[in-house]
């Protein structure tokens, strides 16, 4: 990764330059977990949102908007956080015509860098302040008494009581770290199946496991994922995380079983730590 901006001195760019963009394969951490880029054990889609997106008009006059994206899960490419947001930069002294002229500049731009179409939503700040913010559904595992002794990653702490349940668990405890910069990335974890009853406590102790993991937020959502699918078997699987946002960007992966089709702006939109 020595060839990305992040943890480096950056020089900031206020004219549109796309070339700002860099891609890094995903096949490079789906490989230490087995995961054939080709035949995906998931669907799912990234959500991000970048809060600072901001133009020039035809007249010169700033414009504002909060930009929602949407990166499927099976696209050859993520896209650095760090040269995403200088990026975006790179939009606050260029002139567009229009709305419409940014929206398609940033999703032509976005399918080159993801190698697929990328969704992308520009809204007002009034429309998006109207979707006011959020509890996740289901039920925190939170509030237990339960003795941590693990902060890499441990999935012989999962387990299964005989019941079988359908439900959603959340937790506000997910914190992993930036493989490059090593600064803390704070998250919600929504955890919803069908099947033998995930033990809370196991569940617990698991998603506090990451604590002193280093890896980027979509491959620790997808470790989570395979990690639950192996141990605890349940006929239908969604995991959601909902990132605390740096540098003006919020990523939200979601990855569900391939028997069900869920919808991440639905689930949860923006949480009160967003």
């Amino acid at each position: 990764m020595d060839h990305l901006q992040l943890g480096k001195h950056t020089e900031y760019i206020s004219v549109y330059t796309p070339s700002l963009l860099d891609p890094i394969p995903r096949s490079l951490a789906r490989e230490s977990l087995a995961i054939d880029q080709q035949q995906l054990p998931f669907a799912g889609v990234d959500i991000w949102t970048a809060y600072e997106v901001s133009w020039l008009n035809h007249n010169g006059l700033p414009q504002q908007a909060i930009a929602v994206f949407a990166i499927p899960a099976d696209s050859p490419n993520i896209i650095e956080s760090k040269s995403f947001k200088l990026y975006l930069n790179s939009f606050n002294q260029t002139r567009f015509n229009n709305r419409s002229e940014v929206l398609a500049t940033l999703e032509s731009d976005l399918k080159v860098a993801a190698g697929v179409p990328v969704l992308v939503d520009l809204e007002g700040l009034d429309q998006f302040a109207a979707t006011g913010v959020q509890r996740p559904r289901g039920s925190c595992i939170d509030q237990q008494e339960v003795k941590i002794t693990d902060y890499q990653p441990n999935a012989n702490l999962l387990n299964t009581l005989e019941e079988e349940r359908s439900e959603t668990l959340y937790s506000d405890l997910l914190k992993s770290n930036c493989p490059v910069t090593a600064q803390p990335d704070w998250a919600t974890l929504i955890v919803s199946y069908s099947g033998k009853q995930i033990c809370a406590e196991g569940l617990l102790r698991y998603v506090v496991s990451f604590r002193d993991h280093q890896d980027f937020h979509e491959n620790c959502v997808e470790r989570i994922y395979c990690d639950i699918m192996e141990r605890c078997q349940p006929s239908s699987l969604m995991v959601y995380a909902r990132y605390t946002r740096r540098g003006g960007l919020d990523i939200n992966p979601l990855r569900h079983s391939l028997n069900e089709a869920h919808d991440a702006l639905e689930i949860a939109s923006r949480l009160v730590r967003q």
